[in-house]
């Protein structure tokens, strides 16, 4: 058995380490656990066999991804995640450089530049400073 001093982050740590290369005794580890059980395997049919498969495990929905801008013709500037408008810094009939800042979101309390995707010109603004807006929710179109 060896003794070490060992200092963690300041704090110093007396520990006792055991060479077992040494010794005459046999060890056993025990097996492994896995944190999950494993799935029973089911045998694969034959081919030409018309035995029944088994039923696949149910499975649960995707949420429906944001709607894909379409950049020739425009783009459809929507919000990223659920929050509040703190500032928008442009206005209708203004003209945008591709990532330009758009507005400032705050959700979880962060706040995120909204930046424009492409060069254009806002043609509709549909937030506003201080309103809450969902996940999805159209922020503004530029064309």
């Amino acid at each position: 058995m060896k003794k070490y001093r060992v200092n963690v982050n300041g704090t110093e740590y007396e520990i006792a380490i055991e060479d077992i290369s040494n010794t005459s005794s046999t060890y056993t580890a025990a097996p492994a656990r896995s944190a999950a059980p494993t799935p029973a395997r089911v045998p694969a049919a034959a081919p030409g066999s018309t035995a029944p498969r088994p039923a696949a495990a149910p499975t649960t929905p995707k949420p429906a991804a944001a709607p894909a801008a379409a950049f020739a013709n425009g783009a459809s500037i929507t919000a990223p995640m659920p929050g509040n408008i703190i500032t928008v810094r442009v206005s209708d009939g203004q003209t945008v450089k591709k990532g330009d800042v758009l507005m400032i979101l705050e959700a979880m309390k962060m706040e995120n530049e909204i930046m424009a995707p492409c060069d254009g010109i806002v043609q509709s603004l549909s937030a506003a400073a201080g309103s809450a807006v969902t996940s999805g929710a159209l922020l503004c179109v530029i064309q």
